[in-house]
């Protein structure tokens, strides 16, 4: 080979040039008839795919939303209730501790009064006592001065005299 003969894949020859151009037009017309619209209906595919992928992702993002504001509904609903759960229990035990209250006074009353009849009914029996021991007093006194013992007839009307003269202690 000679190194100053040119180089045939650089040479520019009209018939491998005109059958590089046929070959390519075939080759264009072959891919387009058989692959590009395969390839353009996969793409398309795709492409109706991802829109569909998008809305579905849309539709959901909206339904989240409109869980959230039910789920915020319904947690608002629940403290609504809860705090007026808790406001009854405080009505409930304001009104157990004022029955509580009231019955307590009502029991102290009744103690007092059960006291005060007690102190009174005490009061009166010492009163009997204090009268009967007077009484006993003065007949003996009496009967030591006279130096003589009164008939039980004579007591009683005596013992009657004395009482009547006597007032009553009054508190």
């Amino acid at each position: 080979m000679d190194p100053s003969a040119p180089n045939p894949l650089v040479q520019l020859d009209p018939g491998l040039f005109i059958w590089t151009i046929i070959t390519f037009l075939v080759l264009f017309f072959v891919l387009a008839k058989f692959a590009w619209k395969p390839l353009l209906k996969m793409l398309q595919d795709r492409e109706d795919m991802i829109r569909s992928s998008l809305d579905d992702a849309e539709k959901a993002k909206v339904e989240l939303e409109r869980l959230s504001e039910e789920s915020e509904a319904i947690m608002a609903k629940a403290r609504s209730e809860a705090q007026s759960i808790l406001a009854e229990g405080k009505t409930a035990a304001e009104k157990v501790k004022g029955d509580i209250i009231a019955k307590s006074k009502e029991q102290a009353n009744k103690i007092r009064e059960d006291a005060g009849n007690q102190i009174q009914v005490e009061k009166e029996k010492a009163i009997a006592e204090i009268k009967g021991e007077v009484v006993n007093l003065t007949l003996s006194v009496a009967e030591k001065l006279i130096q003589k013992n009164l008939s039980d007839a004579d007591n009683k009307s005596l013992i009657e005299a004395s009482l009547k003269k006597v007032k009553p202690y009054e508190a």
